[in-house]
């Protein structure tokens, strides 16, 4: 739920993709990203997935991403560049954070978004008005559920949102399942970026 209601409020409430939007997702094959990329699909979006691995971009590329790509941060800027025509990207959704900031930057056409939404690798460095304006005058957010779902009524909009997607076809992948007594082992997993999906506990 918690997954899903974000991916919605990103998507529709605080980016506001449109349809034919280039849209750059980072960790596009993790707990976010799995559902953030089929559904960027589902309303018209293009989208270009990056992900960690050779093995997790095919993951994305499964999942509905038009481009699907491994390459290390310092060089995805580029690679954007080049599926784009030079133009960038429209909208940026990156959960990671520090180590993909100066990449989102990179990668946004002008009068781009940047939404920061999570801290994967640490937080975003400091940042000034002026290197706003040297990416392209673009745009940076951090938003959180807590605002975008402040209300009871606002929550229950974003959990029916999300169920209508299900119902239209929105696939959740669980990448992965572990024992609560196994809780030190997924705990590992994920801190070794060995998982993909929603991770799932069961008693």
């Amino acid at each position: 739920m918690l997954k899903g209601m974000t991916a919605c409020y990103l998507i529709e409430r605080c980016a506001k993709v449109a349809a034919g939007q280039t849209v750059l997702v980072h960790a596009a094959a993790g707990g976010m990203g799995s559902i953030l990329v089929p559904w960027l699909k589902a309303i018209g979006a293009i989208v270009i997935g990056h992900a960690g691995s050779a093995e997790k971009a095919e993951q994305a590329r499964a999942a509905g991403a038009d481009h699907a790509l491994s390459c290390p941060m310092d060089a995805l800027a580029a690679r954007v560049r080049e599926i784009t025509d030079g133009h960038g990207v429209a909208v940026v959704l990156d959960g990671v954070g520090k180590a993909s900031w100066q990449a989102s930057l990179g990668s946004l056409a002008r009068m781009g978004l940047l939404v920061t939404y999570g801290n994967a690798s640490g937080p975003v460095p400091p940042f000034g008005a002026l290197d706003l304006m040297t990416a392209g005058s673009i745009f940076v957010t951090r938003p959180t559920l807590a605002h975008y779902g402040a209300t009871a009524e606002q929550r229950r909009q974003l959990a029916a949102r999300l169920f209508a997607m299900i119902e239209q076809g929105l696939d959740i992948p669980i990448g992965q399942r572990f024992a609560l007594a196994d809780a030190a082992a997924a705990h590992r997993a994920l801190e070794n970026r060995q998982t993909s999906g929603a991770t799932v506990m069961t008693a």
